[in-house]
């Protein structure tokens, strides 16, 4: 296995870049998956020219095998300036240190605030935990 890691900017993200993704992410997300239309939102989101945010992809053999998606948040100061939303390695390649490894080249190419949002029972809250992530808030919704 050598993994190779992929960082493709704002400009970078092309439709077939964005259509691969939603692929991926969606079907890889397991119980954590949103809708392809949520996942596709997001990386329009990131190719947007004035809001902004990065796409990373693992990829073995030029495979991808891990995918990653930030948001840039435009409120640094007061909020974190980097929301990540989506993070998802194949089933096939869990355990093996592709999210880590995903992880970091994320910390140390943004040198940033990044915040993200995990469920209680996810097994990556201890990834993100062993990272450095701490549990600032509690998280409250409504919906009408």
């Amino acid at each position: 296995m050598s993994i190779e890691i992929n960082k493709y900017n704002t400009n970078e993200i092309s439709p077939e870049l964005s259509s691969s993704t939603v692929e991926f992410l969606h079907n890889s997300l397991d119980e954590f998956k949103d809708s392809k239309e949520a996942i596709g939102a997001c990386l329009d989101y990131a190719s947007d020219a004035n809001r902004g945010g990065w796409l990373y992809h693992a990829l073995d053999e030029g495979q991808i095998v891990g995918a990653v998606v930030l948001n840039k948040t435009h409120m640094k100061g007061y909020v974190p300036e980097n929301f990540l939303v989506y993070i998802a390695v194949d089933s096939k390649m869990r355990g093996k240190g592709v999210g880590k490894l995903l992880m970091k080249q994320v910390i140390d190419d943004l040198n940033a605030n990044i915040s993200l949002h995990v469920e209680p029972h996810n097994p990556a809250k201890f990834l993100y935990e062993k990272l450095g992530f701490t549990n600032k808030y509690l998280e409250m919704r409504y919906t009408p």
